[in-house]
């Protein structure tokens, strides 16, 4: 197992999922045990009341979930979402929406995480919460 950067993992990501250029999705960190993604803000990914769209910050979590699978396991990018649970806790600001996503369990045919997401300089405030699961290629 190769051991993948977060500029490679962003390109993976990019090239296999064409709406992630438009999002301008962007993998800031990455290692085995987290991935850091962004979405920067932009006035075409907001719904009325100038907030960040919901399938923009489902978008993000997906993402992050994926990053911090291909870092630990190399590349699998045939791992796909199998669930995406997520709850929407605050209205984020006009900045840099972050996610962090974290392993929680993984077994031969699935990774479960967890993902944090919150406007940038607002680690604390949590903007939504997310679970999810990816199954594994066999």
């Amino acid at each position: 197992m190769s051991v993948l950067t977060a500029v490679q993992v962003q390109s993976l990501i990019r090239q296999g999922v064409p709406m992630a250029e438009d999002i301008d999705l962007q993998i800031d960190s990455l290692d085995a045990d987290k991935a850091v993604a962004r979405v920067p803000f932009h006035g075409k990914l907001v719904r009325p009341g100038g907030t960040l769209s919901g399938p923009v910050i489902m978008a993000l979590a997906d993402a992050a979930m994926y990053a911090v699978v291909l870092g630990r396991l190399g590349r699998v990018e045939m791992a796909v979402t199998a669930n995406l649970n997520i709850n929407f806790l605050a209205k984020p600001k006009p900045v840099d929406l972050v996610a962090e996503a974290r392993i929680l369990r993984l077994s031969r045919r699935q990774a479960v995480c967890e993902v944090a997401l919150y406007s940038q300089g607002a680690p604390e405030d949590l903007v939504a919460h997310v679970t999810g699961t990816y199954a594994l290629p066999l």
